[in-house]
């Protein structure tokens, strides 16, 4: 298949973008070539801001840039963004509900050699906490273009999780994207896996390892976090009457968080969880990474039986 990062997508919009729209400026943390708003940086030279190693002050300037109209799309690695500056996001950012658009890129243990300092393995639970927030975590890199391109229409602040690595791609150009409406990518009657970023791959992947054996999947791409569509969620449910949900990212108050959240309120059945279990990464290839902390579509498939065992639908 067709791999690309998702960062690509996100930099061919920022380029879209800059064509169109002339109140769009970005800004970087000294990381340009990395995240590659480089590409933005040579074609619109003076709508480029280069903060350095400063994430507190680069978050500070975007929102005075979109105090006067401008629509700053500011990048960095996850990890720093979030973390560095969460007060700022929160307080300058969210607290105002201005109009600043995040990337946080090199999300997830599939960084792979840069370590545990460099993997974003919390930026859904931080960022989908805050009041105002939207948070997207787009399954591949035409989708990554695609979220890219919405969010700047989108009013208030938007977060948007980027990765280093190839990944499949698995949509295309024409694919829609709306923001805040899951795509049901395969359609299924035992269980439904909910996942978001790489995972949406692995799981079809589970989901067509098992159909061999019988188990019809349905996968839900659950690209847009925060509004999260409690519809769909519930719709697939009550239908299957299971749930996995499956990200390369903590457990703790991450995208599986916000799915039980929503079925334990509207449509209570089983749920198991697939992701990072309380632990920071650690250098490594990527792929050999998500196999150690148990992300693959072996894994789905385990959690899967596990559920649909808990429901007494299947038996194995």
């Amino acid at each position: 298949m067709e791999q690309q990062p998702t960062r690509f997508g996100y930099a061919e919009a920022l380029l879209e973008l800059g064509a169109k729209d002339k109140r769009v400026v970005v800004l970087d943390a000294d990381l340009s070539k990395s995240t590659l708003t480089s590409r933005f940086a040579e074609k619109y030279p003076k709508r480029f801001f280069d903060i350095g190693i400063a994430e507190q002050n680069m978050l500070g300037m975007a929102g005075g840039l979109s105090l006067t109209g401008k629509i700053p799309f500011v990048t960095t690695y996850g990890v720093f963004l979030t973390g560095r500056a969460w007060d700022q996001i929160r307080t300058s950012i969210c607290y105002a509900d201005l109009n600043v658009k995040l990337a946080g890129a090199h999300g997830g243990l599939s960084v792979g050699p840069d370590g545990a300092t460099h993997q974003a393995l919390e930026e859904i639970s931080i960022m989908r906490v805050l009041p105002n927030m939207k948070l997207i975590v787009p399954c591949d890199t035409h989708q990554a273009r695609r979220a890219t391109l919405a969010a700047a229409q989108m009013a208030g602040p938007v977060y948007i999780r980027l990765g280093r690595e190839p990944i499949p791609v698995i949509t295309t150009l024409k694919t829609p994207f709306e923001p805040g409406k899951a795509q049901i990518i395969r359609p299924g009657r035992d269980v439904t896996i909910v996942a978001c970023g790489l995972m949406v791959y692995l799981s079809l992947l589970a989901a067509h390892k098992l159909a061999e054996e019988g188990v019809s999947c349905e996968v839900i791409n659950l690209h847009t976090i925060k509004p999260i569509d409690r519809k769909a969620l519930i719709a697939s449910a009550k239908k299957t009457g299971a749930v996995v949900t499956a990200e390369e990212h903590q457990l703790a108050g991450g995208m599986g968080s916000a799915v039980a959240e929503v079925l334990a309120q509207e449509c209570p059945v089983p749920v198991e969880m697939v992701g990072v279990k309380d632990t920071f990464g650690e250098s490594g290839q990527p792929w050999e990474l998500m196999k150690k902390y148990h992300l693959m579509d072996a894994d789905i498939i385990k959690a899967i039986f596990r559920v649909l065992e808990k429901n007494k639908t299947i038996k194995r």
